[in-house]
Protein backbone atom coordinates (compact mmCIF):
# COMPACT_ATOMS: atom_id res chain seq x y z
CA UNK A 1 0.00 0.00 0.00
CA UNK A 2 1.14 3.57 -0.13
CA UNK A 3 3.49 5.02 2.45
CA UNK A 4 2.54 6.77 5.30
CA UNK A 5 3.87 9.92 5.33
CA UNK A 6 5.20 11.52 9.03
CA UNK A 7 2.81 14.28 10.04
CA UNK A 8 4.52 17.45 10.55
CA UNK A 9 4.41 17.56 14.79
CA UNK A 10 6.12 13.99 14.28
CA UNK A 11 9.17 15.41 11.83
CA UNK A 12 9.07 18.55 14.61
CA UNK A 13 9.81 16.63 17.44
CA UNK A 14 12.62 14.62 15.98
CA UNK A 15 14.09 18.04 14.73
CA UNK A 16 13.63 19.59 17.94
CA UNK A 17 15.18 16.26 19.87
CA UNK A 18 18.16 16.49 17.27
CA UNK A 19 19.26 19.74 18.30
CA UNK A 20 19.24 19.06 21.61
CA UNK A 21 21.45 16.43 21.14
CA UNK A 22 24.02 18.10 18.89
CA UNK A 23 24.38 21.31 20.82
CA UNK A 24 23.30 20.72 24.15
CA UNK A 25 20.41 22.88 24.59
CA UNK A 26 16.78 23.96 23.31
CA UNK A 27 15.56 25.02 19.95
CA UNK A 28 13.96 28.55 20.25
CA UNK A 29 12.75 28.92 17.03
CA UNK A 30 11.40 26.03 14.97
CA UNK A 31 9.55 26.32 11.17
CA UNK A 32 8.51 24.07 7.83
CA UNK A 33 7.97 24.46 4.21
CA UNK A 34 5.87 21.68 1.95
CA UNK A 35 7.18 20.03 -1.14
CA UNK A 36 4.64 20.01 -3.80
CA UNK A 37 2.90 18.33 -6.47
CA UNK A 38 2.25 19.69 -9.84
CA UNK A 39 -1.41 18.76 -10.86
CA UNK A 40 -0.66 19.99 -14.46
CA UNK A 41 1.59 22.67 -16.21
CA UNK A 42 4.46 21.44 -17.03
CA UNK A 43 7.57 23.34 -18.44
CA UNK A 44 5.34 26.11 -18.72
CA UNK A 45 6.49 28.03 -15.80
CA UNK A 46 9.89 29.82 -17.48
CA UNK A 47 8.09 29.92 -20.27
CA UNK A 48 6.03 32.83 -18.00
CA UNK A 49 2.49 30.14 -18.62
CA UNK A 50 0.36 28.77 -16.28
CA UNK A 51 0.82 26.19 -13.38
CA UNK A 52 -1.21 24.09 -11.24
CA UNK A 53 0.32 22.91 -8.13
CA UNK A 54 -0.52 22.04 -5.03
CA UNK A 55 1.27 21.45 -1.71
CA UNK A 56 2.40 18.79 0.38
CA UNK A 57 2.26 16.71 3.78
CA UNK A 58 5.85 15.99 3.12
CA UNK A 59 7.91 18.74 4.48
CA UNK A 60 11.32 20.48 5.87
CA UNK A 61 11.81 21.31 9.09
CA UNK A 62 14.33 23.22 10.69
CA UNK A 63 14.68 23.63 14.42
CA UNK A 64 17.36 26.32 15.73
CA UNK A 65 18.62 29.23 17.86
CA UNK A 66 20.79 32.46 17.17
CA UNK A 67 24.38 31.60 18.56
CA UNK A 68 25.52 34.82 19.61
CA UNK A 69 28.30 34.34 16.93
CA UNK A 70 28.73 35.39 13.24
CA UNK A 71 28.71 32.26 12.57
CA UNK A 72 26.21 29.28 11.33
CA UNK A 73 26.48 25.84 11.49
CA UNK A 74 24.01 23.58 10.17
CA UNK A 75 23.35 19.87 10.81
CA UNK A 76 21.04 17.88 8.55
CA UNK A 77 19.80 14.83 10.59
CA UNK A 78 18.26 12.78 7.64
CA UNK A 79 19.00 11.43 4.52
CA UNK A 80 16.19 13.23 2.74
CA UNK A 81 18.58 16.19 2.12
CA UNK A 82 21.85 15.07 2.21
CA UNK A 83 24.66 12.16 2.86
CA UNK A 84 26.64 14.74 4.25
CA UNK A 85 25.28 15.71 7.60
CA UNK A 86 27.24 19.56 8.41
CA UNK A 87 28.03 22.76 7.32
CA UNK A 88 29.32 25.91 9.13
CA UNK A 89 30.14 29.48 7.86
CA UNK A 90 30.66 33.19 8.42
CA UNK A 91 28.05 35.66 7.56
CA UNK A 92 29.38 38.64 8.97
CA UNK A 93 29.77 39.34 5.02
CA UNK A 94 27.25 38.12 3.61
CA UNK A 95 28.34 38.98 -0.43
CA UNK A 96 31.63 37.16 0.66
CA UNK A 97 29.76 33.86 0.82
CA UNK A 98 30.08 31.74 -2.26
CA UNK A 99 28.67 28.20 -2.92
CA UNK A 100 30.49 25.06 -2.08
CA UNK A 101 30.49 21.59 -0.21
CA UNK A 102 28.36 20.69 1.00
CA UNK A 103 26.44 20.67 -2.05
CA UNK A 104 22.53 20.69 -0.14
CA UNK A 105 24.07 23.93 2.12
CA UNK A 106 23.95 26.57 -1.07
CA UNK A 107 20.44 26.26 -0.91
CA UNK A 108 20.65 27.81 2.68
CA UNK A 109 23.53 30.03 1.76
CA UNK A 110 21.66 31.70 -0.76
CA UNK A 111 18.85 32.40 1.36
CA UNK A 112 21.20 33.96 3.53
CA UNK A 113 22.29 36.13 0.89
CA UNK A 114 18.95 37.41 -0.41
CA UNK A 115 17.30 38.07 3.11
CA UNK A 116 16.71 41.94 3.13
CA UNK A 117 17.90 42.16 7.11
CA UNK A 118 20.73 41.94 9.19
CA UNK A 119 20.95 38.13 10.67
CA UNK A 120 22.91 36.80 13.97
CA UNK A 121 24.35 33.28 13.54
CA UNK A 122 22.35 30.73 14.54
CA UNK A 123 23.19 26.92 15.14
CA UNK A 124 20.14 25.03 13.28
CA UNK A 125 19.13 21.10 12.37
CA UNK A 126 17.32 20.31 9.33
CA UNK A 127 15.12 17.05 8.94
CA UNK A 128 13.05 16.40 5.58
CA UNK A 129 10.14 14.08 4.39
CA UNK A 130 10.48 15.27 0.66
CA UNK A 131 11.83 12.91 -1.07
CA UNK A 132 15.78 14.18 -2.79
CA UNK A 133 15.63 14.10 -6.96
CA UNK A 134 12.01 12.55 -7.29
CA UNK A 135 10.03 16.13 -8.76
CA UNK A 136 8.66 16.74 -5.50
CA UNK A 137 10.93 19.74 -4.97
CA UNK A 138 13.03 18.98 -2.06
CA UNK A 139 15.02 22.19 -2.83
CA UNK A 140 12.16 24.49 -2.75
CA UNK A 141 11.39 23.21 0.30
CA UNK A 142 14.90 23.45 1.93
CA UNK A 143 14.73 27.06 0.67
CA UNK A 144 11.66 28.30 1.77
CA UNK A 145 11.50 26.53 5.34
CA UNK A 146 15.44 28.25 6.13
CA UNK A 147 13.85 31.91 4.50
CA UNK A 148 11.23 30.88 6.92
CA UNK A 149 13.81 29.97 9.70
CA UNK A 150 15.33 33.48 9.05
CA UNK A 151 12.18 35.36 9.45
CA UNK A 152 11.37 33.54 12.72
CA UNK A 153 14.93 34.68 14.30
CA UNK A 154 14.85 38.59 12.99
CA UNK A 155 11.17 39.06 13.78
CA UNK A 156 11.19 40.51 10.08
CA UNK A 157 8.07 38.98 7.44
CA UNK A 158 8.73 39.13 3.95
CA UNK A 159 6.12 39.79 1.31
CA UNK A 160 5.30 36.17 0.29
CA UNK A 161 6.02 37.37 -3.25
CA UNK A 162 9.29 38.42 -2.68
CA UNK A 163 9.99 35.33 -0.27
CA UNK A 164 9.34 33.20 -3.24
CA UNK A 165 11.32 34.93 -5.89
CA UNK A 166 14.63 35.59 -3.35
CA UNK A 167 14.47 31.53 -2.87
CA UNK A 168 14.56 31.08 -6.40
CA UNK A 169 17.13 33.28 -6.69
CA UNK A 170 18.84 31.02 -4.01
CA UNK A 171 18.45 27.95 -6.56
CA UNK A 172 19.48 30.09 -9.80
CA UNK A 173 22.55 31.58 -8.46
CA UNK A 174 23.91 29.18 -5.43
CA UNK A 175 22.67 25.91 -6.94
CA UNK A 176 23.20 26.45 -10.69
CA UNK A 177 19.65 25.73 -11.31
CA UNK A 178 17.69 28.10 -13.49
CA UNK A 179 14.12 27.16 -12.00
CA UNK A 180 11.12 28.72 -12.64
CA UNK A 181 8.86 29.98 -9.81
CA UNK A 182 6.37 27.52 -9.36
CA UNK A 183 7.98 25.02 -6.37
CA UNK A 184 8.77 28.13 -4.56
CA UNK A 185 5.44 29.75 -4.72
CA UNK A 186 3.66 26.89 -4.20
CA UNK A 187 6.07 26.32 -0.84
CA UNK A 188 5.40 29.75 0.34
CA UNK A 189 1.30 30.36 -0.76
CA UNK A 190 -0.29 26.58 -0.13
CA UNK A 191 -3.32 26.20 1.81
CA UNK A 192 -4.82 23.15 3.16
CA UNK A 193 -7.00 21.63 1.19
CA UNK A 194 -6.77 23.95 -1.76
CA UNK A 195 -4.54 23.69 -5.04
CA UNK A 196 -3.23 26.74 -6.46
CA UNK A 197 -3.49 28.40 -10.37
CA UNK A 198 -0.44 30.49 -10.85
CA UNK A 199 0.19 33.31 -13.04
CA UNK A 200 3.98 32.57 -14.11
CA UNK A 201 3.96 36.40 -15.89
CA UNK A 202 2.49 38.63 -13.30
CA UNK A 203 2.41 36.25 -10.26
CA UNK A 204 -1.18 36.63 -9.40
CA UNK A 205 -2.74 33.39 -7.77
CA UNK A 206 -6.18 31.87 -7.60
CA UNK A 207 -6.47 29.18 -4.35
CA UNK A 208 -8.79 26.54 -5.86
CA UNK A 209 -10.87 24.51 -2.45
CA UNK A 210 -10.02 21.06 -3.60
CA UNK A 211 -12.67 19.84 -0.92
CA UNK A 212 -15.04 18.63 -3.54
CA UNK A 213 -12.47 15.65 -4.90
CA UNK A 214 -15.13 13.41 -2.60
CA UNK A 215 -13.85 9.82 -3.36
CA UNK A 216 -11.46 10.44 -5.89
CA UNK A 217 -7.80 10.60 -4.64
CA UNK A 218 -4.26 12.21 -6.09
CA UNK A 219 -1.97 8.94 -5.75
CA UNK A 220 1.70 10.12 -6.47
CA UNK A 221 4.08 7.14 -7.59
CA UNK A 222 7.84 7.86 -7.27
CA UNK A 223 9.62 6.20 -10.03
CA UNK A 224 13.05 6.11 -7.57
CA UNK A 225 14.80 6.94 -10.96
CA UNK A 226 16.20 10.08 -9.90
CA UNK A 227 15.98 13.09 -12.08
CA UNK A 228 18.87 15.71 -12.35
CA UNK A 229 17.20 19.23 -12.84
CA UNK A 230 20.36 21.00 -13.69
CA UNK A 231 21.30 18.36 -16.68
CA UNK A 232 21.92 19.96 -20.24
CA UNK A 233 17.95 18.39 -20.86
CA UNK A 234 16.44 21.39 -18.88
CA UNK A 235 18.77 23.71 -20.38
CA UNK A 236 18.40 22.49 -23.95
CA UNK A 237 14.43 22.95 -23.74
CA UNK A 238 14.35 26.29 -21.88
CA UNK A 239 16.47 27.89 -24.59
CA UNK A 240 14.79 26.47 -27.06
CA UNK A 241 11.50 28.45 -26.04
CA UNK A 242 13.18 31.20 -25.74
CA UNK A 243 14.82 31.18 -29.11
CA UNK A 244 11.39 30.38 -30.79
CA UNK A 245 9.90 33.63 -28.78
CA UNK A 246 12.93 35.25 -29.60
CA UNK A 247 12.00 34.29 -33.53
CA UNK A 248 8.69 35.65 -33.49
CA UNK A 249 9.57 38.47 -31.52
CA UNK A 250 7.94 37.51 -28.50
CA UNK A 251 8.62 38.09 -25.07
CA UNK A 252 7.94 34.89 -24.18
CA UNK A 253 5.88 31.55 -25.54
CA UNK A 254 2.94 33.56 -23.20
CA UNK A 255 2.32 36.03 -25.75
CA UNK A 256 2.47 32.89 -28.80
CA UNK A 257 -0.54 31.54 -30.13
CA UNK A 258 -0.48 28.17 -31.85
CA UNK A 259 -1.22 29.94 -34.98
CA UNK A 260 2.47 31.46 -35.00
CA UNK A 261 3.93 27.50 -35.17
CA UNK A 262 3.20 28.22 -38.98
CA UNK A 263 5.44 31.63 -39.18
CA UNK A 264 7.81 29.12 -36.88
CA UNK A 265 7.62 26.60 -40.01
CA UNK A 266 7.96 29.34 -42.52
CA UNK A 267 10.97 31.07 -40.67
CA UNK A 268 12.97 27.45 -40.82
CA UNK A 269 12.39 26.15 -37.13
CA UNK A 270 13.65 22.95 -36.76
CA UNK A 271 11.04 20.31 -35.93
CA UNK A 272 12.16 19.85 -32.57
CA UNK A 273 11.64 23.33 -31.65
CA UNK A 274 8.08 23.48 -32.93
CA UNK A 275 7.19 19.81 -30.95
CA UNK A 276 8.61 22.17 -27.76
CA UNK A 277 6.53 25.24 -28.75
CA UNK A 278 3.77 23.16 -29.23
CA UNK A 279 3.90 21.53 -25.79
CA UNK A 280 4.16 24.53 -24.13
CA UNK A 281 1.21 26.67 -25.56
CA UNK A 282 -1.50 23.15 -25.45
CA UNK A 283 -0.02 22.99 -21.63
CA UNK A 284 -1.05 26.49 -20.74
CA UNK A 285 -4.89 25.54 -22.07
CA UNK A 286 -5.00 22.50 -20.74
CA UNK A 287 -4.01 24.14 -17.28
CA UNK A 288 -6.74 26.63 -17.28
CA UNK A 289 -8.82 24.24 -18.27
CA UNK A 290 -8.31 22.04 -15.32
CA UNK A 291 -8.60 25.05 -13.27
CA UNK A 292 -12.08 25.26 -14.47
CA UNK A 293 -12.69 21.49 -14.26
CA UNK A 294 -11.51 21.25 -10.74
CA UNK A 295 -13.84 23.95 -9.78
CA UNK A 296 -16.68 22.24 -11.26
CA UNK A 297 -15.93 18.83 -9.49
CA UNK A 298 -15.52 17.66 -13.38
CA UNK A 299 -12.94 14.92 -12.73
CA UNK A 300 -13.02 13.14 -15.61
CA UNK A 301 -12.44 16.29 -17.57
CA UNK A 302 -9.68 16.51 -15.40
CA UNK A 303 -8.14 13.13 -15.96
CA UNK A 304 -8.38 13.42 -19.87
CA UNK A 305 -6.27 16.81 -19.44
CA UNK A 306 -4.11 14.94 -17.48
CA UNK A 307 -3.66 12.06 -20.07
CA UNK A 308 -3.14 14.54 -22.84
CA UNK A 309 -0.42 16.64 -20.81
CA UNK A 310 1.64 13.41 -20.13
CA UNK A 311 1.44 12.75 -24.06
CA UNK A 312 2.66 15.69 -24.80
CA UNK A 313 5.16 15.91 -22.47
CA UNK A 314 6.38 12.50 -23.70
CA UNK A 315 6.25 12.97 -27.55
CA UNK A 316 6.89 16.67 -28.14
CA UNK A 317 9.21 18.26 -24.87
CA UNK A 318 10.49 14.59 -24.81
CA UNK A 319 11.08 14.35 -21.07
CA UNK A 320 9.46 11.49 -20.14
CA UNK A 321 11.31 7.74 -19.89
CA UNK A 322 10.64 4.59 -19.93
CA UNK A 323 10.18 4.40 -16.10
CA UNK A 324 7.73 7.06 -16.11
CA UNK A 325 5.71 5.58 -18.82
CA UNK A 326 5.30 2.37 -18.14
CA UNK A 327 4.02 3.74 -14.53
CA UNK A 328 1.45 5.77 -16.24
CA UNK A 329 0.66 3.38 -18.93
CA UNK A 330 -0.28 0.75 -16.38
CA UNK A 331 -1.90 3.14 -13.96
CA UNK A 332 -4.12 4.10 -16.65
CA UNK A 333 -5.38 0.17 -17.47
CA UNK A 334 -7.05 -0.09 -14.45
CA UNK A 335 -10.61 1.12 -14.23
CA UNK A 336 -11.77 3.71 -11.81
CA UNK A 337 -8.32 5.70 -12.85
CA UNK A 338 -9.48 8.73 -14.80
CA UNK A 339 -5.60 10.36 -15.55
CA UNK A 340 -2.27 9.92 -14.78
CA UNK A 341 1.06 11.85 -16.01
CA UNK A 342 4.40 12.32 -15.23
CA UNK A 343 4.94 15.45 -12.85
CA UNK A 344 8.25 17.76 -12.08
CA UNK A 345 10.43 18.40 -14.99
CA UNK A 346 10.30 15.00 -16.20
CA UNK A 347 13.97 13.19 -16.85
CA UNK A 348 12.39 10.53 -13.62
CA UNK A 349 10.68 11.13 -10.73
CA UNK A 350 7.75 10.95 -10.09
CA UNK A 351 3.71 10.10 -11.52
CA UNK A 352 0.44 11.87 -10.70
CA UNK A 353 -2.41 10.24 -10.68
CA UNK A 354 -6.42 11.13 -10.21
CA UNK A 355 -8.45 7.65 -9.05
CA UNK A 356 -11.67 6.54 -7.73
CA UNK A 357 -10.25 5.76 -3.96
CA UNK A 358 -11.76 2.46 -4.09
CA UNK A 359 -8.89 1.12 -6.77
CA UNK A 360 -5.59 2.06 -5.14
CA UNK A 361 -5.02 -0.90 -3.95
CA UNK A 362 -5.73 -2.59 -7.85
CA UNK A 363 -3.74 0.60 -8.87
CA UNK A 364 -0.53 -0.25 -7.02
CA UNK A 365 -0.46 -3.99 -6.98
CA UNK A 366 -0.04 -4.12 -10.64
CA UNK A 367 2.35 -1.61 -11.09
CA UNK A 368 3.65 -3.93 -8.39
CA UNK A 369 3.76 -6.54 -10.31
CA UNK A 370 4.27 -4.63 -14.10
CA UNK A 371 7.55 -2.10 -12.90
CA UNK A 372 10.88 -3.18 -12.44
CA UNK A 373 11.99 -0.85 -10.52
CA UNK A 374 10.79 -0.65 -7.01
CA UNK A 375 8.21 2.31 -6.79
CA UNK A 376 6.57 4.29 -4.00
CA UNK A 377 3.66 5.30 -3.45
CA UNK A 378 1.97 8.47 -1.68
CA UNK A 379 -1.73 9.28 -1.12
CA UNK A 380 -1.93 12.73 -0.82
CA UNK A 381 -4.27 15.76 -0.16
CA UNK A 382 -3.56 19.16 -0.69
CA UNK A 383 -1.84 20.84 2.48
CA UNK A 384 -0.67 23.96 4.08
CA UNK A 385 2.81 26.22 3.01
CA UNK A 386 5.19 27.25 4.56
CA UNK A 387 4.49 28.49 8.64
CA UNK A 388 5.94 28.89 12.20
CA UNK A 389 6.07 25.94 14.94
CA UNK A 390 5.64 25.90 18.54
CA UNK A 391 8.65 24.31 20.05
CA UNK A 392 6.55 22.23 22.32
CA UNK A 393 6.92 18.26 22.47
Amino acid sequence: MAENISDVKEVKIKALDAFLKEFGEEATHCVCAPGRVNVIGEHTDYNEGFVLPMALPMVTVIAGKPNGTNICTIISASSAVTSVSKAEFDISEPAAIKPGEPKWANYVKGCIVNFTNSLPGFNAVVISTVPVGAGLSSSAALEVATYTFLEAITGQVANPVEKAISCQKAEHDFAGVPCGIMDQFISVMGQDGHALLLDCRDKSVIQIHMENLKDHLFLITNSNSPHKLSSSAYRDRRDACFEAAKMLGKNSLRDVSLEDIKTLEKQGASKVTINRVRHVLNENLRTQAAMKALQAGDYKRLGELMNESHDSLRDNYEVSSPELDTLVNTARSVDGVLGSRLTGAGFGGCTITLLKEECISKVISKIKDTYTGKATFYMAKPSAGARRLDCHR
